[in-house]
């Protein structure tokens, strides 16, 4: 199967790796070619960790024979499996899902790595929307062992087996679900990072405490103040009020303080400043 990645950013610079370490070969396809360079770069240095590690089953050089980047989006035309994970716009989207059904052949598969925007709506605009399914990852994706497998109402039979599948050969457990606002895992992560904001918001303990406690009292890997840093406070933002919107249901309502923190610029580790501040090497813009 030959594959492709479009978009150079986190996820996408992940997926691809991901895809290299699983044997496949794969384009990553983005504008900029300086971020192409960047997210090669990046794949280099975490599978050479991998590798101290003994946690790559091959020498670095092998999988990264097997990424190819280009600009020109032209190169995707013989491939037969591509992910998006371009920014999470239904527009932005839509306009290259009808670019890639002008350029790639019939059979070739669409996945999107949507973290909740409706895949139905995003196919819609596909003379074949039945070749559109929802891949939803997790960072890091080479790491990370879910995927959630979404889907659209009209998401063939034959193109869920073939994902299905895939998912298995990259080693990936993958959940079936039902097309739905944020999907599984942000409908119920995104609204509690919010209500942690609130509980921040309203004084009822300091952020260092709030983490402490889900960390002590829920057994969490990391506190929610510290992972909505870590995820983007924008990005956070951008899935609750997608979430509010699609269901119409007050208790999604976003913070004050999480709208305060965006418009001030302070969106987390990538600006170096959110709830917390972090050293200027931390920030990844």
């Amino acid at each position: 199967m030959i594959t492709a990645v479009i978009g150079a950013g986190t996820m996408g610079t992940g997926i691809a790796q991901l895809f290299a370490q699983s044997g496949y070969s794969v384009t990553l396809f983005d504008v900029n070619e300086t971020s192409l360079n960047k997210s090669v770069e990046k794949i280099k240095s975490h599978l050479q960790r991998a590798y101290k590690k003994n946690t790559l089953n091959e020498d670095v050089e092998s999988v990264l024979q097997r990424i190819k980047t280009t600009i020109n989006i032209i190169d995707l035309k013989e491939v037969d499996y591509v992910t998006e994970a371009i920014p999470e716009k239904m527009a932005l989207k839509q306009s290259l899902l009808l670019l890639l059904e002008s350029i790639c052949c019939e059979k070739a598969i669409f996945s999107t790595n949507t973290s909740g925007l409706n895949i139905t709506e995003l196919s819609s605009v596909l003379k074949f929307p039945e070749r559109l399914i929802g891949t939803h990852y997790f960072y890091p994706p080479p790491v990370m062992s879910l995927v959630e497998v979404v889907r659209g109402h009209q998401t063939s039979n034959e193109t869920f087996e073939i994902v299905k599948k895939l998912m298995e050969s990259l080693n990936k457990k993958w959940i079936e679900v039902k097309e739905s606002p944020l999907f599984v895992v942000n409908r119920i992560l995104i609204p509690m990072i919010n209500e942690a904001i609130c509980v921040l918001e309203e004084g009822i303990s300091s952020k260092e405490e709030i983490d402490e406690a889900m960390k002590l009292g829920a057994h969490h890997p990391i506190g929610p103040i510290t992972l909505a840093d870590t995820v983007g406070l924008d990005t956070v933002l951008n899935v609750m009020e997608t979430l509010y919107v699609e269901t119409n249901n007050r208790k999604y309502q976003p913070s004050k303080l999480l709208y305060g923190m965006v418009e001030k610029g302070k969106l987390g580790r990538k600006t170096g400043e959110g709830f917390y501040q972090y050293m200027a090497k931390e920030a990844t813009k």
